[in-house]
């Protein structure tokens, strides 16, 4: 399946990351855990624009079935 981020989602997704892994995660559920921490300090203004650039973008890979749909955004 294609996966075509937008600039918002990606910037979402590399904060997270760098606030996840400031230190070593034991295992897994400290990692779900501090996911969800770090997922609640996001303003929720940040989330809608990311979600707002990334529904136009699902519309054409459902089409798709998922697959190459870049060249028809």
């Amino acid at each position: 399946m294609t996966v075509a981020l937008t600039r918002s989602s990606c910037q979402i997704w590399g904060k997270l990351q760098e606030r996840v892994y400031r230190s070593q995660i034991r295992d897994v559920d400290q990692l779900k855990s501090r996911l969800i921490e770090q997922w609640e300090h996001f303003h929720q203004v940040v989330i809608d624009e990311a979600v707002r650039q990334w529904r136009p973008r699902l519309r054409p890979c459902i089409r798709a079935h998922g697959g190459h749909f870049e060249h028809r955004l």
